[in-house]
């Protein structure tokens, strides 16, 4: 069985650690990090690469994982490899 994964390098205007402040209510949003709100969405996963860059990977959620971030978050960068 052939998996089909999309790969996103993403960059922010800011540090990842001042974006997990967007999830200041664990409670309401059953997460407390980007990386744990990323990874909830099935078949994706969030890994921090440097203090404001990370990778994505997700198999069919891709598009409303960044559709979200464009709304969010501030994006520098986006490059799919």
């Amino acid at each position: 069985m052939e998996t089909n994964y999309s790969t996103l390098i993403i960059t922010f205007r800011q540090p990842i650690v001042e974006l997990n402040e967007i999830f200041d209510n664990p409670i309401a949003w059953g997460v407390s990090t980007l990386k744990e709100w990323i990874d909830c969405s099935e078949s994706t996963r969030f890994t921090q690469i440097t203090h404001d860059t990370a990778v994505i990977t997700s198999e069919y959620n891709m598009e409303l994982v960044v559709e979200w971030l464009e709304k969010n978050t501030p994006i520098k960068e986006k490059k799919y490899v």
